[in-house]
C-alpha cells in the first residue's frame, strides 16, 4: 500500500527499479533474504507500477516506462575471450545472480502478458564513491592501504567487467528515455 500511495502522491513518468541485495557471498550464506527482496520485491513493484498505468491517460500511459535494472551476473561465468551479449542464455551461478535471473523474467512477463512498457538493463559491476567497503574495488584498496594481503577468489582466474557509476547513470539515462520497450540492454 505504501508504494500504491507514493505514487498516487508523486505521479511519475517513470519507476526506475534498482533495489536489489547484491552482494554474492551474502547471497550464498543467506539466501531468503535475495528471494524475499530481489524477487517477491520486484513483483510487489510490478504489481503496483501496473496499476498505477493502468489509471494513466492515454498520452501519459504511452509515456511510461518501467526500468528494471539487472545484472551481467545473471549470464554466468564469462569465458576468455568471450563477451556477453543480449542473446547471452541465462546461467546464474549463485543464489544472488538467480534471484536476478529470476526478477528479470517476472518484468518480461509482466511486458508479454499485461502490456507494461518495460525496459531491463543488465549491467557490470559498478564502483565509485560510497561504494560499500565490502565490495572488490574498495576492498582491495582499503587492504592495499592497510598492508593486508588481497584477497583471492577462487582459482582469481575470473573475469569482471566494472563501470564507474557516473557512466551508469548516464547509461540507464539513455536506455529509459531512448530504450525500446521491451528490449534489454547490456551495459559495461
Amino acid at each position: 500500500q505504501a508504494i500504491t500511495n507514493l505514487l498516487a502522491l508523486y505521479q511519475p513518468d517513470a519507476i526506475m527499479h534498482l533495489a536489489a541485495e547484491s552482494h554474492v557471498d551474502r547471497s550464498i550464506s543467506g539466501p531468503a533474504a535475495f528471494i524475499d527482496t530481489n524477487i517477491t520485491g520486484t513483483f510487489t513493484l510490478l504489481e503496483s507500477a501496473r496499476q498505477y498505468w493502468l489509471e494513466l491517460g492515454d498520452k501519459r500511459k504511452a509515456a511510461f516506462r518501467f526500468h528494471h535494472i539487472s545484472t551481467d551476473e545473471v549470464y554466468g561465468d564469462l569465458e576468455p575471450g568471450l563477451l556477453f551479449t543480449e542473446q547471452t542464455p541465462y546461467a546464474p551461478s549463485s543464489p544472488y545472480s538467480a534471484s536476478k535471473a529470476a526478477s528479470d523474467h517476472l518484468v518480461r512477463a509482466w511486458q508479454r502478458t499485461y502490456d507494461l512498457p518495460v525496459l531491463i538493463t543488465n549491467c557490470s559491476n559498478n564502483y565509485g564513491p560510497y561504494h560499500f567497503p565490502e565490495k572488490l574495488i574498495p576492498l582491495m584498496i582499503l587492504n592495499a592501504l592497510a598492508g593486508k594481503p588481497l584477497p583471492i577468489y577462487g582459482n582469481g582466474q575470473q573475469i569482471r567487467d566494472w563501470l564507474y557509476v557516473d557512466d551508469h547513470v548516464r547509461a540507464l539515462y539513455t536506455v529509459l528515455n531512448s530504450g525500446r520497450v521491451g528490449e534489454t540492454y547490456n551495459i559495461g
